[in-house]
């Protein structure tokens, strides 16, 4: 019987080896025909923009016996602290128990704390976000799940679950089971790989969730689930990869749909009210009083006025050897200053446009 599970656990590793590989080939290898339509699109739109002016200041973040990381998520709450959700640990930088940390510095950048150390949701960061009361919200795409903490640091709501190890190896190793398909629909309460949080001002809040489903989740303000729109695809309601999600005063709700290469609005009942292009593939998506903001991997960011015009842009973090995954995550601290988190450079800096 050991014997069997062995053989069919190296059969199954080897499955997702070789999945793995055709993912790999799949998202670096030759574009595809609709993907060079849309570069080239764009490259015309960005030749017929104006370039912004603008600074770029690395931020220089420092943890005692710690080191950042991939800066996946950042946040800025009401006393301009900043959060930092990286992909980093001292149990390392793969997808497991240890390899995302939240941290804490203050206004002079000066680091605070660590928040929930150790946690078991905190697998692989994703996003971090402060709402308007200073609670801090954990999304962990590696756990499938949103822990919010309160300004004291204490857990007061848990979003989603954390699949068990045990499950898995019992699934598909001992029952032999298949994996199922690529682009679940997904179920009421739990997530696959979701990306980002945003609320409404009646403190509902808004999921994009994300790798494995392909949808947008509104949940009321006490954790109930309300409604979820979305499948995989490329038309109305459907999207690939919702990598972003924001809020504006108005009750609108913007999704990064990365690999559509829009931005999809919706009212606060996930009514479809527009698409956006223009952004490449946007990656995240932060609305101001005056703009809209989107942030393209290649470290490309958009401003657009809220009839979604692009107004200008502005291309950051050059000089790092790096051209991909640039920019993950923004936050804006207003209409002319955004804080950029990004995976393959390890850094936080601050855009200011002038």
């Amino acid at each position: 019987m050991k014997r069997n599970l062995l053989v069919l656990s190296l059969f199954v590793s080897g499955a997702v080896l070789a999945a793995g590989a055709l993912k790999v080939k799949a998202q670096f290898g030759p574009p595809s025909p609709e993907r060079q339509a849309a570069m080239a699109k764009q490259k015309a739109l960005e030749e017929a923009t104006p370039q912004l002016k603008f600074t770029e200041d690395v931020l220089p973040l420092s943890i005692p016996d710690h080191t950042i990381g991939e800066s996946e998520g950042v946040s800025i709450n009401s006393k301009g602290h900043l959060f930092v959700y990286s992909r980093t640990g001292k149990g390392g930088s793969s997808r497991g128990g240890t390899a995302a940390e939240l941290f804490e510095f203050d206004q002079n950048n000066k680091f605070v704390k660590m928040w929930g150390p150790d946690n078991y949701a905190a697998s692989f960061a994703h996003s971090v976000r402060n709402d308007k009361y200073d609670n801090v919200w954990m999304v962990d795409e590696g756990s499938g799940m949103i822990v919010k903490f309160d300004p004291n640091g204490i857990v007061r709501m848990t979003l989603g679950r954390k699949t068990e190890a045990i499950d898995y190896m019992e699934r598909y190793i001992e029952r032999g089971e298949k994996v199922t398909e690529r682009y679940p629909v997904g179920t009421m309460g739990t997530f696959n790989r979701e990306t980002d949080i945003a609320w409404d001002a009646q403190d509902n809040m808004y999921v994009s969730d994300g790798y494995g489903n392909s949808r947008v989740v509104k949940i009321s303000k006490d954790g109930v689930w309300q409604k979820a729109v979305g499948t995989h695809g490329n038309g109305e309601n459907q999207f690939s990869t919702p990598h972003g999600i924001a809020t504006d005063a108005a009750g609108n709700v913007y999704v990064a749909d990365r690999g559509n290469f829009r931005i999809q609005v919706y009212d606060s009942d996930l009514n479809f009210k527009k698409s956006i292009g223009g952004v490449a593939a946007p990656w995240t998506v932060q609305v101001t009083p005056k703009y809209i903001y989107s942030g393209d991997g290649t470290g490309k960011i958009y401003r657009l006025d809220h009839e979604g015009k692009l107004l200008g842009w502005i291309q950051t973090g050059m000089g790092m050897g790096q051209t991909g995954c640039i920019i993950h995550e923004l936050y804006a601290v207003n209409d002319n200053e955004l804080i950029r988190g990004s995976c393959s450079e390890w850094d936080v800096t601050k855009i200011t446009f002038k």
